[in-house]
């Protein structure tokens, strides 16, 4: 599979999708889910999981896509792991507030940047 996650970042940069829905609009085809449907089940997760206080909304959408391409709760949360391992040890941290520097006015990473990776770390999965 060519990789995805520079359309994803775009639409992110774009700001026409948070962070979770420009990971879920960008493989949704790949799971048989339509793009209004995967802009809807993935709104509530701009500013990531409880507007900032959870998980990044990039991971997220990645965990969403995971979970419909997979079909296996099992499979799923296994590969989960990994991706949140990868996006952890590159980032250092997984929590939308730190990696915005809320709080410590350090900045980890961008959310286009954020998004480009959670793909990228999807992807080797939705290829496999």
């Amino acid at each position: 599979m060519d990789t995805r996650k520079h359309i994803a970042a775009e639409k992110k940069i774009r700001n026409t999708h948070n962070c979770a829905q420009a990971v879920t609009c960008t493989y949704c085809d790949l799971v048989g889910l339509d793009e209004q449907t995967a802009m809807d089940i993935a709104g509530a997760y701009g500013t990531g999981m409880g507007n900032m206080e959870g998980t990044c909304g990039a991971l997220v959408g990645a965990g969403m896509i995971l979970g419909l391409a997979t079909g296996d709760r099992h499979i799923s949360r296994a590969r989960m792991k990994v991706i949140m391992t990868k996006f952890q040890q590159r980032n250092g941290a997984t929590q939308c507030r730190l990696l915005k520097g809320a709080g410590t006015g350090k900045v980890l990473r961008d959310c286009p940047d954020c998004v480009a990776d959670a793909c990228e770390f999807l992807e080797e999965f939705l290829s496999s």
